[in-house]
């Protein structure tokens, strides 16, 4: 297979439905096409359509185009993460692993185009958060929940409004930035870094102002971040956590028991935003969008100093704080489910607290109900009553009928 043909496969995946995020090819199974959290079948011309374990090595090989660095991770690890462009087509993430004595691969389509932070719907304190000049921005969140988008979003923000040097390392390299009034230096793990600690590194030499490392992995990464947010950059970086609180554990779980109190120190001096998210399904059969954002305060620093505790956890500070455009996730589900965006169904599986959630969506449905039972009460219908039923009105309200009255008796002369 030439790569031509493999661009004609992965051209014809792409575009075979809406909102395509992910390919997949399988052993046994046809490719499939993920769309909206769905899979779907994509058919070729093999036998039944499947895939053979020849056909998925020969994409795994055009792919992989020899490449030593990959070919040794492979080896040594059992997958490798690379990137693929179809031209003018798409970009792509690719993994390929190790899989029942043979080979399988995930592509994750990107767009063509970076989103801005208006079209993925982000609420206006992310136009705060990229106005940071120092410390660290970390987007959590579980896999495949758009973590990597959501940044791209907030570094091209940065890109189009801020004249300063932006560095990203990646793995791979996803979005590619086009002009604007920053500088911005895009460099891959593998081609032009040998790992994320020492990128980050000489990073610091490289004067830049912002910096995009796209995943901490470890605690020598984790600690030269913290180094270059204490020496006045800002970092941006992900995690694959689910919340405030879970991400404060991850970190310290890089570091030792006895590091635990000096490391909660410093990132209650430099750790300045945690948004999480999460993908839901919503009332039009694609995916929505939650977030959850918690800032830099003197309750947020208490909490990452001495820990979490009650009427001090990270949930309670949230929802307090609503008017610094902070907001959790059962705030966030609460305001979709009013307008209309999702179900109570969907509500209640993603809440963070779901007595609090099902009171609230209780009380929603209630204000709900009782404004369209005053909007219905306050309607009058113009009708014509039939004439049975006007004839009972007029006796009921003592109207006389002037057909139906009785005759008036004649006056006799006084005797």
């Amino acid at each position: 297979m030439d790569r031509a043909t493999v661009n004609a496969l992965l051209a014809g995946m792409v575009q075979s439905a809406e909102q395509v995020s992910d390919l997949v090819f399988i052993h046994g199974k046809p490719p499939l096409v993920e769309s909206e959290g769905r899979l779907q079948d994509f058919p070729i011309d093999t036998p039944g359509s499947l895939l053979t374990k020849d056909l998925i090595d020969a994409i795994a090989d055009e792919v992989i185009a020899g490449n030593a660095r990959l070919l040794e991770m492979y080896a040594t690890t059992g997958s490798c993460d690379t990137s693929y462009e179809v031209p003018g087509i798409a970009r792509l993430r690719v993994n390929i692993y190790k899989q029942n004595a043979g080979r399988a691969i995930v592509m994750r389509k990107f767009p063509a185009e970076i989103p801005t932070l208006d079209k993925l719907g982000l609420p206006p304190v992310f136009r705060e958060i990229v106005k940071e000049k120092n410390g660290i921005v970390l987007v959590t969140g579980s896999t495949g929940s758009g973590k990597t988008t959501t940044l791209a979003a907030m570094m091209n923000h940065l890109n189009q409004t801020e004249p300063i040097h932006i560095l990203t390392l990646e793995d791979p390299i996803e979005y590619l930035y086009p002009p604007g009034r920053a500088a911005v230096s895009q460099r891959e793990l593998g081609r032009d870094f040998e790992s994320f600690a020492h990128g980050l590194r000489v990073a610091l030499r490289q004067a830049p102002k912002g910096i995009l490392l796209g995943e901490i992995r470890d605690r020598e990464t984790m600690e030269i971040a913290m180094t270059a947010a204490e020496t006045g950059h800002i970092v941006f970086s992900t995690l694959h956590t689910i919340n405030a609180g879970q991400t404060i554990n991850r970190i310290l779980g890089f570091f030792s028991r006895d590091e635990e109190d000096q490391v909660r120190i410093r990132l209650a001096d430099i750790l300045r935003y945690i948004v999480s998210q999460r993908l839901v399904s919503n009332t039009v059969g694609s995916r929505l969008l939650i977030t959850e954002v918690i800032g830099n305060s003197l309750r947020t620093r208490e909490s990452i100093r001495y820990g979490e505790s009650e009427g001090k956890n990270f949930h309670e500070i949230i929802e307090a704080a609503s008017t610094l455009g902070w907001h959790s996730f059962d705030q966030c589900l609460v305001k979709a489910f009013e307008k209309g965006q999702i179900t109570e169904e969907i509500a209640l599986l993603y809440c963070t607290n779901k007595g609090q959630m099902r009171r609230h969506l209780d009380l929603l449905q209630k204000t709900i109900g009782t404004a369209a039972a005053e909007s219905v009460s306050g309607l009058k219908l113009d009708m014509v009553a039939p004439p049975k039923l006007a004839a009972a009105q007029a006796a009921a309200h003592q109207v006389p009928d002037p057909e139906m009255a009785p005759p008036v008796a004649s006056k006799r002369p006084a005797a």
